[in-house]
């Protein structure tokens, strides 16, 4: 079987290789260009036919051939993975871009979509694009593309649409941050990003934000894993940063406040996730003096699925940093109710994630000639992961007596459901 294959000959191209290419495509003049990507995500190649009236045009005037460029670039986006190119609306573009004056061209451009993210890409006037001035604005066009240049054009585009204008300094921070472009990108130190005439501004700013924080923490949440930080605490160092940056320079705009904050919360947090587990404020309290007498030797720590992992106070690490990091392990959203106990004591605590909740169990009656232990349970509602810190820290240093001042605790359920919602609707 033979196949029949078209056969392409180049006739003209730029030093740029994605600006689109004139070829002669079985004897007949086409433009060539590739956009879009299919569905294995491959650029897609796209033709249709020109005139020699158009490769005259494109041949000596390369802002009208970026403009033209420019015009096709929404008709392949139409086609998607798999459509066809609009051939017809592709030609319909050709005479009125290529051979009309420039007060024409503008006013088509005015008419229909076009990709301006090009065109500022390779030198185009910002200003005058704005302005619908495009033939003026691709007077300084350029065949090498500046992508970054696009790319920021397009985050202010974006910043504008929310009623967002940069100054200066507002963009130096940004930059400074290395979120001018991706708001959510994690941001990072850059001062060699910043106009250096600028870069002394940006500093004062970052400074204030470091004062406004200094001595708070961001502390692990071993709930949701390993590496998770405590929400509450980021967000009462965003708040504290916020509040101190917007004092002292009330002209930022939110955009750069929230960076700064981002910054340093994000800084904590990382301190956070590499500081080991046994310099955990709560987990050195296990050494202090307080309640000596009666910290535990021997704890049991179980999980709502059965798992189970002891600790013995002669072994390497608290009993806090081994019951967290078996949380750290465990935890998830069908296993969040931890037990930790004390069996020779006959005392025990049961922490409920779910319902930011706890319970202390002690046994009133140990079970003898065959009869059932007797237990008093019970509940007191618990402060986000600050506060079971402190609970578990409080139990392993002194039982359930050192919880007392912890409550108030309810034995009643009613009671305590009763209290749980009215925490709850506030």
């Amino acid at each position: 079987m033979v196949v029949n294959r078209a056969v392409i000959d180049v006739v003209f191209t730029r030093g740029s290789g994605w600006i689109p290419n004139v070829v002669r495509e079985d004897g007949e003049l086409k433009l060539m260009l590739a956009a879009g990507a299919d569905a294995n995500h491959e650029p897609r190649t796209f033709t249709f036919p020109i005139g020699e009236a158009h490769l005259a045009v494109i041949r000596e005037d390369l802002a009208r051939h970026l403009l033209l460029w420019s015009a096709v670039l929404p008709l392949c986006d139409a086609a998607g993975t798999r459509g066809r190119l609009d051939e017809n609306a592709a030609v319909a573009l050709l005479d009125p871009v290529l051979l009309s004056p420039p007060a024409d061209v503008d006013a088509l451009f005015r008419r229909i979509r076009w990709d301006r993210s090009r065109l500022v890409a390779h030198g185009a006037d910002v200003d005058l694009l704005e302005r619908g001035q495009v033939c003026e604005a691709m007077r300084a066009a350029t065949e090498g593309a500046n992508e970054k240049r696009a790319q920021e054009y397009h985050a202010d585009r974006r910043r504008a649409e929310r009623g967002a204008v940069l100054g200066p300094l507002d963009a130096g921070i940004l930059r400074y941050t290395g979120q001018y472009l991706h708001g959510a990108t994690i941001p990072r130190r850059m001062p060699g990003a910043v106009d250096p005439a600028l870069l002394p501004q940006v500093m004062r700013v970052i400074a204030t934000a470091e004062q406004s924080c200094a001595g708070m923490r961001i502390g692990l949440d071993p709930r949701r894993g390993k590496r998770a930080t405590d929400k509450r605490d980021w967000d009462r160092m965003a708040a504290t940063v916020d509040a101190a940056v917007r004092h002292a320079y009330p002209e930022l705009v939110d955009d750069a406040v929230r960076t700064v904050s981002f910054l340093m919360c994000s800084e904590a947090a990382d301190r956070a996730r590499s500081t080991p587990v046994e310099d955990d404020e709560e987990a050195a309290d296990e050494h202090a003096d307080v309640g000596a007498g009666a910290r535990k030797t021997a704890l049991s720590f179980t999980d709502d699925k059965g798992s189970e992992k002891k600790w013995l106070r002669d072994g390497p690490r608290t009993a806090s940093a081994e019951f967290w990091e078996f949380v750290a392990d465990r935890s998830a959203s069908d296993n969040e109710v931890f037990t930790i106990e004390d069996e020779e004591m006959g005392e025990g605590i049961q922490l409920h994630f779910y319902a930011d909740s706890i319970a202390r169990i002690t046994t009133v009656r140990h079970g003898e000639a065959g009869s059932d232990p007797q237990y008093q349970v019970e509940y007191s509602l618990v402060d986000g992961i600050s506060g079971y810190r402190k609970l578990v820290s409080a139990f392993v240093r002194g039982g359930c007596a050192a919880l007392e001042p912890h409550g108030p605790w309810m034995s009643d359920v009613a009671e305590f459901e009763r209290a749980r919602r009215r925490r709850d609707a506030r």
